[in-house]
């Protein structure tokens, strides 16, 4: 219990430090705020946002409004950037507006999955120790800025530029990775509604080209949102460009493909057809599917 406590309280530290790092890089040509920047002030609102709503949440030991945290926590620190930011542009609106329908549309899904189904596997175990709980608050916090990094800079940048082609080169990223995303979802949705389809595993729609095909929409429309922000990083600023690159990583090497590629393996290992999905179809860059 010692040792678990003592990770526990390194999560917290680390995630409350790391972001604390990204907010000074970020705070490089953004608008001020007294005493502090308004890209620092969105950073630590998004740390603050989460940890209110752990205090009810730990209470009554449940994960219900998590997700819907996470999402909330993206909109309202979207909407402070833009209250606080002056001289906003199209480039600032257009990200917002991006960053808006993404975080809707992904927390309404996941809160009506999380209804439909009762309960999140991933916290059966966290809930239950007020301490690992806090730190998986903490990291959505983190998880917040992170994802948000180059949006916020975009936002509250001192430095305004009409659109030009590398922008639109983005939003068009965006608009692909977004798609992806999204019809891989509700084909997933459709699949599991399907009594007939219980027990089974999904190999049709995009999920015939990859395994995690929404995994691979959720990197692709964060790079577009990178790529809107390289005309106006400057300095440290550029650090912020670590948004997509954590998508990446933490996606296919902590929470994301890792825990459900194990649990497919798990549940479906021993079956030839699950065998031969896993031989014909890659894990994440899509890939036409083979006759």
């Amino acid at each position: 219990m010692a040792d678990q406590n003592k990770n526990s309280l390194v999560g917290v530290f680390a995630g409350t430090a790391i972001g604390a790092l990204v907010m000074l890089a970020g705070s490089a040509g953004s608008f001020k705020t007294d005493p502090i920047s308004v890209f620092a002030v969105c950073g630590v609102l998004a740390y603050v946002i989460n940890w209110l709503a752990f205090v009810p949440s730990n209470l009554l030991k449940t994960e219900r409004y998590f997700d819907l945290t996470g999402s909330a926590t993206y909109l309202i620190v979207v909407a402070v950037a833009l209250l606080l930011s002056e001289n906003l542009d199209a480039r600032a609106m257009i990200v917002a507006g991006m960053v808006a329908v993404w975080a809707l549309r992904l927390g309404s899904f996941l809160f009506l999955r999380v209804r439909r189904v009762g309960r999140d596997g991933r916290f059966e175990h966290l809930k239950a120790d007020s301490l690992r709980f806090f730190m998986v608050w903490t990291i959505q916090g983190l998880w917040v800025l992170l994802t948000l990094s180059c949006a916020l800079a975009i936002i509250t940048s001192t430095e305004r530029q009409s659109i030009g082609w590398v922008a639109i080169v983005g939003m068009v990223v965006w608009i692909f990775g977004f798609t992806i995303e999204v019809i891989s979802d509700q084909q997933k949705s459709a699949f599991q509604r399907d009594a007939a389809n219980y027990g089974r595993f999904i190999i049709s729609g995009l999920w015939a080209w990859s395994r995690h095909p929404n995994y691979f929409g959720e990197i692709m429309l964060w790079t577009g949102v990178a790529v809107v922000a390289l005309p106006v990083l400057s300095g440290w600023a550029w650090v912020t460009l670590i948004s997509p690159v954590f998508v990446l990583v933490l996606l296919t090497r902590v929470s994301g493909i890792p825990i459900l590629e194990a649990r497919a393996e798990e549940r479906w290992g021993n079956e030839k057809g699950f065998r031969e999905y896993i031989a014909n179809t890659p894990v994440l860059l899509p890939r036409f599917p083979h006759s």
